[in-house]
Order: structure tokens, then sequence, then C-alpha cells
């Protein structure tokens, strides 16, 4: 069977770089406004294809700021660091204005990129900070040791005495401290009987990190609710099975479950979580520690802590 009558069925994702593949289809009747899939045709050839197909197809279609998912095709282009489709896009008639993703308009968006839309719109101090931190954190934490099983707290305001109090846990004795701490789930127990309620407490600029290399006991709401008490805490869980888990406890509450630092921006999410999530697109524990407001130098809390803790025992 040909391409006629097919619509987008069966079309791979790597026809979206191919212009004449696209356009045989849509001469052929496939609908440029929709598709089989969650995305349309336009925003699937933004995420996919090349300048020339998104033309092709903003030149057919009846809107081309059609929302998906709460954005635009234009707004995904600047997320996605992709000038030349957003140019493409402009000449289209695409609204750089248009007021979305909780403020964030295609142009402001691109105010905290290195491809800037031509527009009125500016960033807040508040935010010129948090884009100029975003590069110096994520240099900071180049070294960290990126595999899966581990959990973290980022908690602002308080140091580790703090957090240790906090928690009514003990300090383990230097002496009891391996050498060498090894890090992911597939390693032996380095604390034996004791490994799953050991954790290391660190403090850096901003507040203190909690770091447990092999289990997930760190972001538990027992953990987490205490340590917020007053402030604000986010947690993550780097689950083997479902990729990195995250939340946010707040003044001893749950605020918010089953987040996915570094995992792109949501239409649900408030203004200053939307330009976390591109500032930190695939750096989730750089993620963890802006959004608590940390400021650490280094990987040190992840690799070399200050100290281990033991917490009292802790419910299954």
């Amino acid at each position: 069977m040909g391409e006629e009558n097919e619509g987008w069925r069966g079309f791979p994702h790597t026809g979206w770089q191919s212009v004449d593949a696209v356009r045989r289809r849509l001469d052929a009747g496939a609908d440029p406004e929709t598709g089989p899939w969650w995305a349309t045709p336009l925003h699937s050839a933004v995420e996919f294809g090349t300048a020339e197909v998104v033309a092709e197809i903003a030149a057919r279609v009846d809107d081309v700021d059609h929302l998906n998912g709460g954005r635009s095709a234009l707004w995904r282009a600047v997320y996605e660091g992709k000038p030349e489709i957003a140019q493409a896009l402009l000449a289209a008639g695409a609204d750089p204005l248009r007021p979305m993703m909780s403020g964030w308009s295609p142009a402001r968006l691109s105010r905290a990129t290195r491809h800037v839309v031509p527009s009125g719109e500016v960033l807040t101090d508040e935010e010129e900070t948090a884009v100029r931190e975003a590069g110096r954190l994520v240099l900071a934490l180049k070294e960290f040791p990126y595999y899966d099983g581990y959990s973290l707290a980022c908690v602002a305001g308080i140091d580790a005495a703090e957090a240790t109090r906090r928690l009514s846990a003990e300090v383990v004795p230097t002496a009891e401290v391996p050498p060498e701490v090894p890090t992911g789930d597939w390693w032996p127990a380095p604390f034996g009987e004791d490994t799953e309620r050991t954790l290391s407490v660190t403090d850096v600029p901003g507040g203190c990190v909690l770091f447990q290399p092999w289990y997930f006991a760190v972001q538990t709401p027992e953990v987490m609710m205490p340590l917020s008490e007053g402030t604000v805490a986010y947690g993550m869980y780097a689950n083997p099975k479902s990729g990195n888990q995250g939340n946010v406890h707040r003044d001893g509450r749950t605020i918010g479950w089953d987040l996915h630092p570094g995992g792109g921006a949501d239409d649900r999410d408030g203004t200053r979580e939307v330009l976390l999530a591109y500032l930190y697109a695939h750096k989730a524990v750089a993620y963890c520690c802006a959004y608590a407001g940390l400021r650490p130098k280094n990987s040190k809390a992840f690799t070399e802590p200050d100290q281990w803790i033991r917490l009292p025992g802790l419910s299954k």
C-alpha cells in the first residue's frame, strides 16, 4: 500500500528529517493539524525535524501558535535550543509574545538562552541571577558520579549539625567509616546491617546536602518532614527502574510528590519552576540544589562528605 489515505500512520521519527517525505504525506491527504500521537505534526517536526520541514507544515496549518501541552511550537523550539527552527516559525507568523507556561512567552524564555528573540520582554533581577548561577552550578557539579540507586535531600537555611539534631541521628565515629565508601546499590553494604539507615551530611553555601549513595531513605517523608520545618527541602531518589523521582517539602509538609527534576517543564509548573526546568534540563542533581537555593562550590557533598550519620530505626 502506498502513502495515499495513510495519513501519518506508520510515519517514522526519522521521516521528519525529510521535507520530501513530509510533503508527500501532506499532498496525499495527511492532516497537518493532527496526528496519531499526543503531539501535532508541527510539534513533532520541531522535536524531530528540520527548519525546512517545520516551514512546510507551518504553511499549511490554521494556527501556527496552536498550544500542545501548554506550549506553542515556537516555545518548544526556543526551549530545545533550535534557533533555525525558531526563525522558520517566526517567518511563518508565530507570535513570540503569546503568554503561556506561567508567563513565559517564547520571547521571554529566549532571554535565558543564547539565542534571544528580539522583543520588549525582560527578565527580573532574580531571574538574571538564576541564569548566571546555573552555568556556575552545572560546572561545579561536573564531577558528580552519575549512577542509579542513590537518594538526596537539599535543605535550605540549616547546617549539618541542625539536620542531625532534627533527625535525632547519631554521628558515625570516623573509625567506623570505610576509607572509600562505595556507591551504587549493587555493592556490599559498607556499614553492615546499618547501611540502610546511614547517610552523609555536608554543609554547603545556602544550607546542607544529605546524601545516601545506595538507598532511598533520605527522600522519604519521615526524613524530609523534620528537615523542612521552617524551611524548604527538595528530595530525590534515582530509581533504577523508573528514573529520577523528586519531592518538595516545606514547613514540615509534603507540597510536591512524584516530580521529575531535570526532566523538562510542565504546563502546571509555576514561573520559577519553568525557568529552573530549562536551566537544568537533564541535570537532576543541580536542579535539586537550585530549587532549595543551595550553591555548592563542587561535588564534595556527594563524593567526600563532611560526616556520616545514623538514623534511628526507620519504618518499612
